[in-house]
């Protein structure tokens, strides 16, 4: 069977159980602050299992793409160098949300891999929970006695622990005890020197696990405690790649044709034969998984970046493009050449890709580039570094670190080019400087959250905002949170007027009040499917307890009107660029505040001034036009898409979604976000600034009403101030006379200075004094700049041969150092300009570098310079 074969006998099988099929949620997680990334098939169906949202249908099956790459689930190293790690994956899964358990799901699983896929039934182990008494679960005894029945005895029935049979998201949330399928794919010759059953989860390559049924009945709390769920489910996960392995019997993950196209394409381009060379052969694994990690967060709308799940993808793609560059000899971009063979492989599996291939090529192509030019840029640098410490033949771990996180130069690239050239690095003090930055970002990012204390049964929310901004309501539950040195309570009403910051909205400020009191609502954010409303009211509790959980919701209603100006504003906007751009323009990302709008979008040059105001003109046109807001709720998806409505790429839709409307022939939109009633009340639209956000994403702010007048008004006044002081009513032509004047007056000044330092250079050769066979010389000098002092040691080494020459300066009230050694002293006397300057440095509490001929610093305290100066005629005995 082949591998999209494979996966449709899958789905099928469970269509004929009763199941709905239903998409892939998108890699990276959304509304769920425990998760970066979907790392597993359940990470979806969390709100089904918590009882915060019911499922479409008790009985589901999907295929879920997934990642492993940060927290908890980290593959990422083991990536290539094995047969079976990956980081994105696909976990094929069937759910029972309250309906079937154990009996159905055991036996289910045994059908399907023994009579659908024929796998040998002789290969095949089981495993069950043996029990954990600090945790309070006993033996699965259910689990074991069901094995027993289908296999006909416990020969191939293993007793687990909890590492291994009981599965958990996550340090909270859903979980339970679990029974694992393994399938030994040794050959016989093996299987009859070692029986199977001794290498389950003992990390044989050949041994593996490929399908865990986890019987979901507890929810783990953030004090560590077990309690169980509203009600037991099943959810069941196949690794998708591991299976295709099992079934067209090869041994590794990558011999499989999810993976052997790639290969394929891979070793070609790089003109070797895939099996021959060790280390080529571990970067071609490498390349072929992580472009398909790469390709699909992209294309969920996960842009690699700097923060968060970005840099976790950049992270992804500089381990590709290291290998390629290492090992396979990749010295231009390559990946993004993968994209239509991946986009081609996956079509009608994850239908995302192929829609955007040539976006999403984009980006990789532009990320392999920049990454490129600094691995070229960390080489050259990794050279000096090595010059500098020719002696030691150690790479000290600040300079490791400093590599590494200012100029994004690999860790481990570091430590081979050093050990190629006889080097090695200082790896304690590199972790060091690792550690200390990880307690820093982790002392700044703690968050301690309390359990939820619950107030009344049911944790659902009920939105009422669309209609209202006031409301009485129940408070349901709370929590207490701990966060940077602020306590804060996060509370869950039973129905709410606070919109909850989502797609880029912010969320609602206002009040919550009782006749005589009062807690401020500071933000209103979205977990999972919950409505959080957070104050910093430390009388929280007390209030509460004085006057009850009734309360009256009170939407602060300027302010959410604002937002949503500039909400409608953003779909109108969203609309023109596609008139003035092209149809290629998508939605990258927004900020709807109530100050401002930010809206990124796929284009790949920067706008014009005549772009920008065609944009502005389209706009005000549509908002002078009044068109009312068409809004409509529970429409179905596939309605949704005939009338032509934009959805986001990387975004889940259920299977009724709103409709916003302004003109069914201009904008139709999917949006959950508040809107004004009509296009007229947003008054002006003004364009602020057009910029980069990221490579092929192009970021416009924007503002709108009261603040596009208030920035009209400042404008118009500061022009007016312009044209009293000028005495013109020209200001542009007056303006670009006094350019003209600035831009002549600045060539004399410098002639001047050239001149000026001519004169001093004649005054310093005479200074020069012979000490030891070396012209030496250290004086301080005025220099209108550091580029200057650099021009005027040139220009000494140019008039004076056997040169040791400093020259210290006092620069915008901060000292400056250049030191000049002529290149027959740096070979004859082994003299080092670039450690010499270092060691300077530190009477002017600074530091610096540069070759061994030539090097500069800086520092903090010009009081030093003379000392400097002293310093230097002990430097050269």
């Amino acid at each position: 069977m082949t591998s999209r074969e494979i996966r449709q006998a899958f789905l099928d099988f469970f269509v004929s159980k009763g199941h709905l099929i239903v998409p892939s949620a998108p890699l990276v997680a959304k509304n769920d602050p425990t998760l970066m990334f979907n790392n597993s098939g359940m990470a979806q169906f969390k709100d089904f299992f918590l009882g915060n949202a019911t499922p479409p249908s008790k009985r589901i099956v999907d295929t879920q793409k997934c990642l492993r790459v940060s927290g908890k689930h980290n593959d990422l190293e083991d990536v290539g160098f094995d047969t079976y790690h990956h980081t994105m994956f696909e976990m094929l899964g069937n759910w029972s949300f309250g309906d079937y358990f154990k009996n159905e799901a055991l036996h289910w699983s045994w059908e399907l891999l023994t009579e659908v896929y024929q796998l040998p039934k002789e290969r095949l182990y089981v495993s069950v929970f043996e029990g954990d008494e600090k945790d309070g679960v006993p033996f699965d005894q259910e689990a074991f006695d069901l094995w027993k029945e289908i296999l006909g005895g416990d020969e191939r029935i293993i007793l687990g622990n909890k590492k291994d049979n009981f599965w958990e998201m996550g340090e909270v949330g859903p979980c339970g005890p679990c029974s694992e399928i393994h399938v030994d794919l040794r050959d016989q010759a093996e299987v009859d020197a070692t029986p199977g059953k001794a290498l389950v989860n003992a990390d044989h390559p050949q041994v593996v696990e490929i399908w865990n049924n986890v019987f979901m009945q507890f929810e783990r709390k953030a004090d560590g405690s077990l309690v169980p769920l509203p009600a037991r489910h099943v959810d069941t996960g196949m690794g998708f790649e591991r299976l295709c392995m099992a079934i067209q019997k090869k041994k590794s993950n990558y011999d499989t044709d999810v993976f052997t196209g790639t290969i394929d394409f891979i070793a070609k381009a790089a003109g070797k034969t895939y099996g021959q060379e060790n280390w080529a052969d571990i970067a071609m694994r490498v390349i072929a998984d992580h472009i398909r990690a790469i390709a699909f967060a992209i294309a969920d709308g996960q842009l690699p970046s700097n923060v968060r799940a970005g840099y976790v993808i950049r992270r992804i793609l500089r381990r590709a493009v290291r290998y390629g560059y290492t090992y396979l000899g990749f010295r231009e971009p390559f990946l993004y050449t993968l994209i239509p063979l991946l986009a081609d492989q996956f079509d009608g599996v994850f239908p995302e890709l192929i829609a955007q291939k040539d976006f999403v090529a984009k980006v990789i192509q532009e990320e392999e580039a920049a990454f490129l030019r600094t691995l070229e840029k960390g080489l050259t640098l990794l050279d000096k570094i090595l010059a500098q410490e020719s002696e030691s033949k150690v790479i000290d771990g600040a300079t490791v670190f400093e590599l590494n996180d200012t100029f994004g130069f690999p860790v481990d690239l570091t430590a081979l080019i050093a050990r190629e050239k006889g080097f090695s690095i200082d790896e304690a003090g590199y972790q060091k400087a690792l550690g200390e930055q990880k307690n820093r970002s982790r002392k700044d990012a703690a968050t301690e959250k309390s359990d939820w204390i619950e107030l009344q049964e049911g944790s659902k929310t009920v939105f009422l905002g669309y209609d209202q901004t006031e409301a009485d309501a129940q408070i349901v539950k709370y929590r207490k949170v701990e966060a940077k040195g602020k306590t804060q309570y996060h509370i869950v009403l039973d129905q709410t007027p606070f919109y909850a910051e989502s797609g880029g909205q912010v969320g609602d400020t206002g009040v919550l009040a009782w006749p005589n009191a009062e807690l401020l609502v500071v933000d209103t954010k979205k977990e999972n499917d919950l409505s959080i409303h957070v104050i910093e009211d430390e009388e929280f509790e007390e209030k509460l307890n004085a006057h009850g959980a009734s309360v009256r919701a009170i939407v602060d209603a300027s302010r959410r009107k604002l937002i949503a100006s500039n909400h409608t504003a953003t779909h109108l906007m969203h609309s023109a660029l596609k008139e003035v751009l092209g149809s290629h323009v998508a939605q990258k990302g927004s900020l709807v505040s109530p100050d401002v709008l930010r809206f990124d979008f796929s284009h790949f040059s920067k706008m014009t001034d005549e772009e920008i105001a065609q944009v502005e003109q389209r706009v005000n046109e549509k908002i002078r036009e009044n068109i009312p807001l068409q809004e409509d709720r529970n429409v179905p998806i596939e309605e949704a898409r005939q009338r032509g409505a934009t959805a986001l790429f990387g975004e889940k839709y259920g299977d009724f979604v709103r409709v916003i409307t302004f003109d069914p022939q201009y904008s139709v939109e999917l949006c959950g976000g508040t809107h004004i009633p009509a296009t007229g009340e947003i008054g002006l639209f003004k364009i602020v600034s057009e910029s980069s956000s990221s490579t092929g994403v192009r970021r416009i702010e924007a503002i709108t009403s009261e603040k596009a007048f208030q920035l009209l008004e400042e404008q118009s006044t500061l022009l007016n101030h312009l044209r009293e002081l000028l005495k013109t009513q020209d200001v542009l032509k007056s303006v670009q006379t006094l350019l003209e004047e600035k831009a002549a007056l600045q060539k004399r000044v410098e002639t001047l200075e050239i001149e000026k330092l001519s004169s001093v250079r004649e005054a310093l050769v005479q200074k020069v004094q012979e000490r030891n066979g070396i012209h030496f010389l250290a004086e301080q000098v005025e220099a209108p700049n550091a580029d200057a002092l650099k021009q005027l040691a040139y220009q000494l080494k140019d008039k004076v041969d056997n040169l040791f020459a400093l020259l210290v300066a006092e620069v915008g009230g901060k000292p400056a150092l250049a030191l000049m050694i002529s290149e027959n002293l740096v070979k004859e006397r082994g003299l080092n300009a670039g450690q010499l300057v270092r060691e300077l440095a530190k009477e002017v509490k600074g530091g610096g570098g540069g070759q061994p001929f030539f090097a500069t610093a800086g520092g903090s305290d010009v009081s030093g310079l003379p000392k400097v100066l002293e310093k230097a005629a002990t430097l050269i005995g």
